[in-house]
């Protein structure tokens, strides 16, 4: 939460659990940004409890893909037949949908800035810093790094942001065998961090084949080089 506006990030399936807790705890002003429409990212929004709710007003946002396509249009494209029984005009909340240019910054209120970046990935992503109240999170998730260095883009996004959420989904001895596929390591991570200040780097975006025991082995070769790291887990709470 920020003041009164609650900000989102990505619809993947655990939006739906947190619909149900939004519609139980009563009305609230709800921005739900997107990195990016692979489905992984999306397959939660039909189902997205507020979006049924009639009087709520909640608005989505992407920034990666104008000039070519719409936010609205590709979710309609999704939630029709022969893929899901009914569109998006079926929503009795009074869903708005925005499309911006992913380097904008956005002011959902006017106390939040929401600075936002080019990633590297397939079809395009959007990084996200929000600002509110003299601290910072950076949400920096589908993106794969450079072979030259660090990208100077998210590497100015995150600079000196109390939490970096950033996409570890490899380790580097992983990584060959994925080049091109547009996600990073977290070794890289680290180095972003490293050389941003972030204070508190939280790898997420675990890659699915990893069990509990590579994560409980990635998180302890983590905090040899970086002790202040979190591996991101369902259910964890951050507090910049």
């Amino acid at each position: 939460m920020c003041a009164n506006r609650r900000l989102i990030f990505d619809g993947g399936t655990g939006l739906r659990k947190l619909g149900r807790e939004i519609a139980q705890q009563g009305p609230t002003e709800i921005d739900l940004f997107l990195t990016h429409t692979h489905l992984d990212h999306i397959i939660g929004l039909p189902f997205f409890v507020p979006f049924h709710i009639p009087g709520l007003n909640p608005r989505l946002w992407a920034g990666h893909l104008l000039p070519d396509r719409t936010l609205k249009g590709t979710l309609s494209e999704m939630m029709q037949a022969p893929l899901f029984p009914v569109p998006p005009e079926t929503f009795r909340a009074r869903v708005e949908f925005h499309d911006f240019a992913c380097g904008e910054t956005l002011h959902p209120s006017p106390e939040i800035s929401l600075q936002t970046a080019p990633l590297n990935h397939p079809n395009g992503a959007c990084g996200y810093r929000i600002n509110f109240d003299g601290r910072s999170i950076c949400y920096i998730t589908d993106t794969e790094h450079y072979p030259e260095g660090r990208d100077p883009a998210v590497v100015d996004l995150v600079r000196d942001a109390d939490i970096m959420i950033y996409d570890a989904t490899y380790t580097e001895e992983e990584y060959p065998r994925f080049v091109g596929f547009g996600h990073s390591t977290w070794q890289e991570a680290v180095r972003v961090a490293d050389a941003a200040n972030v204070k508190t780097l939280v790898l997420f975006h675990h890659e699915p084949t990893h069990t509990d025991d590579i994560m409980d082995q990635i998180a302890a070769d983590v905090a040899k080089v970086r002790p202040s790291t979190e591996v991101a887990r369902e259910g964890m709470i951050l507090r910049p």
